[in-house]
């Protein structure tokens, strides 16, 4: 299984604000999409209540301590990321995907093999990030995009791996 982490973040780190995005990016909304369908998504509960609803043509698994947690009719609800990624659903899967927020985002950075990181070029105010070490990833891909009409920011797709230890790292 290849462990995946999905996020949009700003030159400053931010990720949300006030329990949502700081940004309104369709492009970024449509490749999100693309590139999760058909894969399971782990994500916080903050997370799937921003959201609202089970995303379609995928395994939703929310994390939550609080126990007895009703999420939205098609979601899996388990109490650790741990036990996320003991469900068989999870470990039979070739690649998964946590979407967030920032406490899933830390917990699952040092498991991750793969970053797909859309990177927001604003500075934006917040109160949720996402830091990781660069050093530890080397970028695979990256396509740039520039504002216009509906998408307010330039911004650029990109796809880190994560560095392999060892004589040729």
């Amino acid at each position: 299984m290849i462990l995946s982490i999905i996020v949009a973040v700003s030159d400053n780190g931010v990720i949300g604000r006030g329990g949502g995005l700081p940004w309104s990016l369709p492009k970024e909304m449509a490749y999100f999409r693309q590139t999760t369908v058909g894969h399971p998504i782990i994500m916080g509960r903050k997370t799937h209540e921003s959201i609202g609803k089970v995303l379609p043509d995928r395994l939703n698994v929310v994390v939550t301590r609080e126990k007895g947690y009703k999420a939205a009719p098609g979601c899996t609800v388990v109490n650790s990321f741990e036990a996320a990624l003991a469900l068989p659903e999870i470990r039979n899967s070739e690649e998964v995907f946590i979407i967030g927020g920032e406490s899933i985002n830390q917990q699952a950075l040092a498991f991750a093999d793969k970053l797909y990181l859309t990177k927001v070029h604003a500075r934006v105010q917040g109160d949720k990030f996402f830091n990781y070490n660069r050093d530890d990833w080397r970028e695979i891909w990256s396509e740039k995009h520039v504002s216009d009409e509906e998408n307010k920011y330039d911004f650029e797709f990109t796809i880190l791996e994560r560095r392999k230890i060892g004589k040729n790292g």
